[in-house]
Formats: C-alpha cells, sequence, structure tokens
C-alpha cells in the first residue's frame, strides 16, 4: 500500500510516515511543491494525502493532477484551515475526502483505507477533549502567523489579553 504524503512540514511529514507505516503503509514523503509530480510518477502510490497549505500553492492546485496521472489514486486533503468552501471544492476537484488537522493517525488511516478496513479493537477509547482541541488550533495558528499574537487573534476572532491567557496556560491533556 504505497502512502505519497505532500507535506510542507518535514518534521510533521516524518511523524504522519512513521505512525501510518504501523497501519500498513509504505510511506514516502514529498515537502517540494516543484517535485510533487515526479515523485508522483516515480512512487506510483495508490494512496495520497496532500496538505492543504504548502509553501507558496494550494493543495488543491495538485488534485486535478493527481487524479489525471491515475484517477483510481484514493486522495485525502488534510488541513488546519477548515471551511465548507474548501471542502466543497476539494471534493469537486476530485479529493476523495478531507479532514481537519489535528487528526489523528487512526483517524487517517480509516480514511484512506475505508472504516471497514480498521478493526473496531483499534478505535480510540478517548476522543480528544475540546480543551485540547483548542489549544492545538491556537498552536498551529499561532506556527501559521509566525509567532504573531495579535494576528492569531484577530484570525480567531478573539480578544488578544483573552489569546495571551489561553496561551500562559500548559496544554491540557487528551
Amino acid at each position: 500500500m504505497k502512502l505519497l504524503i505532500i507535506e510542507d512540514d518535514e518534521a510533521f511529514a516524518r511523524t504522519l510516515s512513521r505512525r501510518l507505516a504501523k497501519h500498513g503503509f509504505d510511506c514516502h514523503i514529498e515537502h517540494n511543491e516543484e517535485q510533487v509530480i515526479a515523485t508522483l510518477e516515480s512512487v506510483e502510490p495508490e494512496y495520497v494525502l496532500l496538505d492543504m497549505k504548502l509553501q507558496t500553492l494550494s493543495g488543491l492546485h495538485f488534485i486535478k493532477q493527481i487524479k489525471a496521472f491515475n484517477n483510481s489514486i484514493k486522495l485525502v486533503l488534510l488541513t488546519g484551515f477548515a471551511s465548507i468552501a474548501t471542502a466543497v471544492e476539494a471534493v469537486k476537484l476530485g479529493a476523495d475526502d478531507y479532514l481537519t488537522k489535528p487528526a489523528d493517525t487512526l483517524l487517517i488511516a480509516q480514511t484512506l483505507l475505508g472504516k471497514e478496513n480498521i478493526e473496531q479493537e483499534e478505535l480510540p477509547k478517548e476522543r480528544m477533549s475540546a480543551e485540547r482541541l483548542e489549544w492545538e488550533h491556537i498552536q498551529q495558528v499561532l506556527k501559521a502567523n509566525e509567532g504573531n499574537v495579535s494576528e492569531t487573534a484577530r484570525q480567531l476572532n478573539m480578544h488578544r489579553r483573552t489569546l495571551q491567557r489561553k496561551l500562559q496556560k500548559k496544554p491540557v491533556q487528551k
């Protein structure tokens, strides 16, 4: 089961690769958006996990090209900036599914393989709490804004002081 992970965050891509390998995937990573099609042709994957926000391009840019290469590739778009409009656009362009970050590895594997391919016992007993999800989302937006608290607060539609208080708290477990 060859999987091509197209993700510009190298550390995140390596982590995904290690974790998805435990679910039986033969993972290949491409960080450079200029090399995506060349890597696609050399790897010939059955599955593609495509990040929405790459270095300079949107992952939406590659969906038609990937599907034109091989329409049977199972393509899942992964994004930290979810919206109904981008989800609809991704599906219209040919994506098979759409997941928002943070998505746990089991959910990604289930989405790539189809839920019937994962044993019920493998499902996590606990889901991430709403507080933890909020903390993870704040961290992602802060990282995207290169640590700019004011811009992050604007994007999250949150008062700057409220965001600073949330950032001072330790991350909530699960």
